[in-house]
């Protein structure tokens, strides 16, 4: 391995604050896991898929299972802020933690202003009449400022956050599993009547099915971001990585399960309504559909709040690694607050092109995130395969977390990851996502590498 991929600059200057308890840690895992890609992506990947689509999200789940352990055994081993950025600097060279790390920056940012469109149309349409623009704005201030702060705001709102989403997830599961079982007052069980058209679109609506699953588990990373500002990172790392198979089996997979199992999957609810809130509409329980849009708001706010802390995070990680502009580096009471306000008016932009242009800036800058985070763990496991050696040859105490039958299930995950890019390029619809996610992650591939052949030379 060439030298200058040997280590990672450490990140220097005034450190991050220690504010994170493992408490926090414990319930951003948990609450991690449920996005706002579930409750509000999953529609239309139920309309594409009908039942199939838990063995959608059975397939692309066992991926990301791999993906977290692989991160998670780097994180354990070398825990920073810059996560799987510094990984990959660390383990390919500079050129490859700047692409990552950048690239997973412009899809944090962006995706808080989607958050925040998504969480405005919910908040619109209880009082009709206000303005999106001005309830996008409200919720920018409120987590910029609680995340400029300092970073227990960020832990406090997450924790309350996550609970909320778990109790609500668990209380769906407990209520469709006692109609499906036919226990359910008022409830008569539908059987197994609505799995009976188990691939409705044939495989074409399978592979749709497969990537909007697949794009659902984003948002995973921002725990091993996150363990870097707690007392004992190695400890919060392993803990969140080793109970992640369980989250995902209930609350991914077994909530599509309900859902597909109560609700026909064809119900135009299920797209317009949101699945959670079709299926809690089908039971007839009184107002429980309303309480259910009020948890999808809370996961958009919270997915908001994650993310301006996630991309404010690697862009200090990056600055700290002269990667990007000193002034994003600056730290003040223990928080990056320039990365913060960077990354929250970069995503209040993306808002602005959504009104301004809708037709053809902001559908472009869409498309350009559209793979990103397969892009991403693909630096994940390449990163892995070549790190794993060298800490089993030089420094073996620092694996606390292992990857499963290493190397082999390593390169079962990049075999998987290279199949979900084969069938994003025979769809019409991804395939433009495809390459434009490729178009980006090649002109910062360049960039990086320019950077690093100069920095080289000086």
């Amino acid at each position: 391995m060439p030298h200058t991929t040997v280590e990672t600059p450490p990140e220097t200057g005034v450190s991050l604050s220690h504010g994170l308890k493992q408490r926090h840690l414990s319930m951003i895992a948990l609450g991690g896991v449920i996005g706002a890609g579930l409750f509000v992506g999953s529609g239309a990947g139920i309309a594409a898929a009908g039942p199939s689509i838990v063995i959608a999200y059975a397939v692309s789940g066992l991926l990301v299972m791999l993906v977290m352990r692989m991160l998670g055994e780097m994180s354990a081993a070398y825990p920073s802020s810059g996560s799987f950025s510094a990984h990959a600097e660390r383990a390919i060279g500079p050129w490859a933690g700047f692409t990552a790390g950048w690239s997973f920056w412009v899809l944090l940012c962006t995706a808080v202003g989607l958050e925040g469109i998504g969480a405005a149309k919910i908040v619109t349409g209880w009082l009709p009449g206000t303005p999106e623009w001005a309830w996008v704005a409200l919720f920018m201030v409120v987590f910029c400022g609680a995340n400029l702060a300092a970073v227990k705001n960020f832990g406090e709102f997450e924790f309350w956050f996550a609970a909320l989403k778990v109790g609500a997830i668990s209380l769906f599961l407990v209520l469709g599993g006692l109609a499906i079982a036919g226990v359910l007052p008022g409830t008569d069980s539908p059987g197994a009547s609505n799995l009976s058209d188990f691939l409705p679109h044939g495989s074409q609506g399978f592979v749709i099915g497969l990537l909007a699953s697949v794009f659902a588990y984003g948002g995973l990373e921002t725990v091993t971001i996150a363990a870097a500002e707690s007392p004992d990172p190695v400890r919060g790392v392993a803990s969140a990585v080793r109970t992640a198979m369980w989250r995902i089996a209930l609350f991914y997979i077994g909530s599509m399960a309900v859902i597909v199992t109560l609700v026909p999957w064809h119900d135009k609810e299920v797209v317009g309504k949101g699945p959670y809130v079709a299926a809690l509409d089908h039971l007839g329980i009184p107002g429980a559909g309303r309480l259910m849009s009020v948890v999808v708001l809370v996961a958009l706010l919270s997915a908001m709040n994650a993310n301006i802390y996630g991309s404010s995070r690697i862009a200090y990680s990056l600055v700290q690694r002269g990667q990007g502009p000193k002034a994003l580096g600056r730290v003040s009471g223990g928080v990056p607050r320039a990365a913060v306000l960077t990354s929250s008016l970069f995503g209040f932009g993306c808002v602005v092109l959504s009104y301004w242009r809708p037709n053809d800036v902001f559908p472009w800058l869409l498309n350009m995130i559209g793979a990103v985070i397969l892009v991403v763990w693909f630096f994940i496991a390449v990163s892995q395969l070549r790190m794993r050696r060298r800490l089993e040859r030089e420094t073996p105490e620092r694996l606390a977390v292992r990857m499963w039958a290493f190397p082999v299930l390593t390169w079962v995950a990049l075999a998987g990851m290279t199949a979900i890019f084969a069938l994003m390029a025979r769809q019409s619809d991804t395939r433009v996502q495809l390459y434009s996610t490729g178009g980006m992650t090649l002109f910062l591939a360049v960039l990086g590498y320019a950077r690093q052949r100069t920095h080289a030379r000086g």
